[in-house]
């Protein structure tokens, strides 16, 4: 049974917010034949409005960004250096310019190899996180310990200049309180 996070949600806080409290939730991928894989998400970036210097955002309303204008609870994929999808749940209110990049899940670091190991394209663009679209969000109830959750800054900004770069708006999350054995990546052999 899908539990899929309603929409609404992801209108409600800030966008920092909105990035912590993605850790430890699932996102959910449904591909051929039905088939349904959950990721526990892991490691995300916050990027928040045109005062950001870091988000797509700051240059204004474009083409490329006019998902990121949009309600929360639907998704802003983009491709980066022309080689990356790259995926991002948009949050705040329509003509708030916000998001939170999806790094990580478990077993998939960097977010250009998720979406690539997943399946995600820019056909998602201004889809909603729901089961309708086959990618989604889900609370299983294994929401990420406030003492696990780390922050630094997020990753390749600098051009944004030393205040919004060195922003602490990239969260990361453990969720093997002992360091136990890291999920497998989808479609690679067990090693031997």
């Amino acid at each position: 049974m899908e539990r899929a996070i309603p929409w609404q949600s992801w209108e409600t806080r800030g966008t920092v917010g909105h990035a912590r409290a993605l850790l430890g939730k699932h996102l959910v991928r449904r591909g051929p034949g039905g088939i349904t894989q959950a990721w526990l998400i892991t490691e995300v970036e916050a990027y928040d409005g045109e005062r950001d210097l870091a988000c797509h955002a700051a240059k204004g309303r474009t083409r490329r960004t006019e998902t990121l204008y949009g309600p929360g609870g639907h998704w802003y994929v983009y491709l980066c250096y022309g080689v990356h999808e790259m995926l991002n749940l948009v949050v705040g209110p329509p003509g708030w310019p916000a998001a939170v990049l999806i790094r990580g899940v478990d077993g998939i670091s960097g977010p250009g190899r998720l979406t690539r190991a997943l399946g995600i394209g820019r056909s998602l663009d201004g889809a909603a996180a729901q089961p309708a679209s086959g990618l989604w969000l889900e609370d299983r109830g294994g929401n990420a310990a406030l003492r696990r959750i780390r922050a630094s800054r997020r990753i390749g900004v600098d051009y944004a200049g030393p205040v919004w770069a060195g922003k602490l708006w990239r969260f990361t999350f453990d969720p093997r309180p002992t360091g136990g054995p890291r999920r497998k990546r989808p479609g690679r052999a067990p090693d031997s």
